[in-house]
């Protein structure tokens, strides 16, 4: 299990959420605890793709080593 800092932040009219770790993964919410929630969909989203990327990005040298 990983751990990330998250940011939240009240706006006018709901909260935004951010993670300094993981640029570009954002999530907002009409209360401090759904954007606390969607951010855990947010990260947990973000990082199933950085690995899926990095899986390709290994089957890839592999193809060219061959």
């Amino acid at each position: 299990m990983h751990r990330f800092l998250v940011v939240i932040e009240k706006a006018n009219d709901n909260y935004s959420a951010y993670s300094p770790d993981l640029p570009g993964c954002v999530a907002t919410g009409t209360s401090r605890e759904e954007a606390e929630r969607n951010m855990h969909e947010a990260i947990e989203m973000h990082v199933r793709g950085l690995l899926k990327h990095l899986q390709s990005d290994a089957a890839s040298l592999d193809t060219h080593n061959n």
